[in-house]
């Protein structure tokens, strides 16, 4: 039997109680002395659970902070206020910066070969409102909200129920609830802990007012529809449950900090969370910073508004060809721009669509030849010097040396660059005739024309495909860009009108051997080589086509494989088959990889790294690195 507990250690039993005498000697934000004083909010030791999460930063090479401040960051529409869910990272059960499991919310969890999950509550927690977080809460969310059929008509989350079925779901006592499965679930862990974490709870006090179960006044509900804007309770409930994208100001919160502002809005104020259920060494609850300020802006005038001195910490929606710009800030502004390895598997990925509705592209597309002839046409040497200034590594979309999965073979697939083995592969693929300007034709006459689309939010893509341009010019095909919205550009691929996009590589290019390789099979909706295969998975057969191209569909039965053994050699031997699998066919042309992202910070906040790796998943961005640990030094 394979049995992981986690326990907070000696800093939670040894040091509760001194722990909330010191709350009691600590202080209070000055932030909070109006409502304390009014008597509206309780003291600190009052508001904190019996047995809080306790920080120690000098062991973790911090320092213990100040409280007080607010920090400003620009934000590329009102949907990015779900940057505030990330950087905050509070989980249930989270990641440390080693990307160890370890409790955080919970006081501590049991699992007994991943598949009963047993999690113990902190007695005293209270959500943003303070109002008890409890067992309870579990109760509601799952006998209410996921086996409500109105509520959740999937049936569940696919990481609830990988093998078909729904765990038992039992509540021990007001503080232990217990998840079991059948079979093993090793995807249950990392999905809890990700940057979009699956919510299992939620304020039951709060949302029961929205469930058609709970709310005797059908009046009221009806009203509350309308004002909503919602023509179906389970609207209401949803849109009023959404704590990913925290849109409304009013739904409890346990992160560290809590919207304050409702849409529509340009700017969103978030505020501390006065009952957050971490301190530090000193007995002083986090966060140290009263307040977050995000302010709507163009995405494409960030980087020049963040150098212009109207951020305090940025980190998304700027680049790598923002740095000098941003550096130049520094002589202007008391801030500092610090460079941290960008995590994901390619900082730049080209990516065929297997799906595309071009009957002859598609062929082609499904035909690895030519997916390595592709890669093999492109100068990455070129690219990393010109767009990146030598400081990334040309390599496949795969996972990074940081990553104990790393071998050297993964990154070097297909990618030294070799024109001659190219065109031999096209040629032997059957596109040997050309037109009278060298480019090559198709089977049915026309032009080996190649758009690539770009939703076209980096500067940084459109250099690299002038470069990419005239590598595959050389071997006789044409390469043009479209550009278009996020949205417009994820609808399109669905559709199938496109028929290669530029996009990241593997968002998780760090991963262990217990975190879960879906990245590597047809699994969502949204990864661009093929996302109606993903869609198959991703709706249980309901939705897309399955995968018949025999390399993906074994990628997919490998993930299988992996979610059903809880030992840790079995998974380890599946990731690298399926990073094997995944390079080998090329089904995504990873350009560069370990390039650079800007972090800037006023320069008196502290608690930052000066390097550290970036990325969505599994850091969270910021979030591992714990904002709420960050504060002002004044001079």
């Amino acid at each position: 039997m394979v049995t992981r507990r986690i326990f907070l250690g000696g800093l939670v039993g040894a040091a509760i109680a001194p722990a909330v005498l010191r709350a009691e000697q600590a202080g209070e934000p000055e932030f909070l002395k109006e409502r304390l004083t009014s008597g509206s909010l309780p003291p600190m030791a009052e508001r904190i659970p019996a047995r809080p999460r306790i920080v120690n930063l000098k062991e973790m090479g911090l320092a213990p902070g100040s409280y007080g401040g607010t920090v400003r960051t620009i934000i590329g529409s009102q949907r990015d206020i779900r940057f505030m869910t990330i950087y905050g990272y509070a989980r249930l059960i989270g990641y440390d910066k080693h990307l160890q499991f370890q409790p955080d919310i919970l006081a501590d969890f049991h699992s007994e070969d991943d598949t009963v999950f047993t999690f113990t509550l902190r007695e005293g927690h209270k959500w943003s409102d303070g109002e008890p977080f409890t067992a309870d809460d579990f109760r509601y969310w799952w006998e209410d909200v996921i086996l409500n059929d109105k509520l959740t008509p999937g049936g569940g989350a696919l990481e609830l129920r990988p093998h078909g079925n729904l765990p038992r779901f039992e509540v021990l006592d007001p503080l232990t609830v217990r998840y079991s499965w059948d079979k093993p679930n090793p995807m249950f862990l990392p999905t809890l802990a990700g940057p979009i974490p699956l919510v299992i709870v939620g304020p039951a006090h709060y949302l029961k007012q929205f469930h058609k179960k709970f709310q005797p006044d059908q009046a009221k509900m009806e009203q509350m529809m309308q004002a909503s804007r919602v023509k179906k309770w389970q609207d209401l409930h949803i849109k009023m449950a959404r704590s990913y994208r925290p849109e409304n100001p009013n739904l409890p919160t346990l992160d560290p900090w809590r919207n304050t502002t409702p849409l529509p809005a340009e700017q969103f104020v978030f505020e501390r969370n006065p009952f957050f259920h971490r301190v530090d060494e000193t007995g002083r609850q986090l966060p140290y910073l009263d307040r977050f300020i995000l302010n709507v802006s163009s995405s494409s005038i960030i980087a020049a508004k963040a150098g212009a001195g109207e951020a305090d910490l940025q980190a998304t929606g700027i680049d790598f060809n923002d740095y000098t710009f941003l550096k130049e800030a520094e002589k202007r502004f008391p801030v500092k721009v610090n460079l941290w390895k960008v995590a994901r598997g390619s900082r730049i990925t080209l990516l065929p669509n297997l799906n595309c509705a071009d009957e002859v592209w598609r062929r082609l597309f499904r035909d690895v030849r030519l997916r390595r002839a592709l890669s093999l046409a492109i100068d990455r040497h070129e690219i990393n010097m010109v767009a990146f200034y030598g400081l990334g590594t040309p390599s496949a979309d795969t996972v990074l040396p940081d990553s104990p999965l790393f071998k050297q073979e993964y990154a070097d697939a297909f990618v030294k660059f070799d024109a001659d083995e190219a065109n031999r592969l096209l040629d032997e693929v059957g596109l040997t005739k050309r037109g009278d300007d060298g480019i090559r034709l198709l089977p049915d006459g026309r032009r080996a024309e190649i758009t690539v689309e770009t939703a076209g939010e980096s500067n940084l893509d459109t250099d690299v495909l002038e470069l990419v341009h005239d590598h595959w010019a050389n071997i006789g095909l044409a390469l043009y860009t479209r550009t278009s919205q996020r949205d417009v550009f994820r609808n399109r691929a669905m559709s199938g009108s496109i028929m290669m996009s530029i996009w990241y590589g593997l968002d998780n290019g760090v991963p262990t051997a217990d975190m879960s390789p879906s990245g590597l099979a047809t699994t969502l909706d949204d990864q661009l080589q093929w996302p109606l295969w993903g869609m198959h998975y991703l709706s249980a057969g309901q939705e897309g086509t399955a995968p018949d191209l025999p390399e993906a569909a074994e990628l997919v039965d490998l993930l299988k494989q992996w979610g059903s053994t809880a030992k840790f050699e079995e998974r380890q031997v599946i990731w690298h088959k399926m990073l094997s699998l995944y390079t080998q066919q090329v089904f995504s042309i990873g350009l560069i990889n370990s390039t650079l992202q800007p972090i800037l910070r006023a320069a008196k906040l502290q608690n930052l790294p000066e390097k550290a790796l970036y990325g969505f998943d599994p850091t969270s961005y910021l979030g591992i690195y714990m904002p709420d640990a960050f504060w002002y030094k004044e001079a």
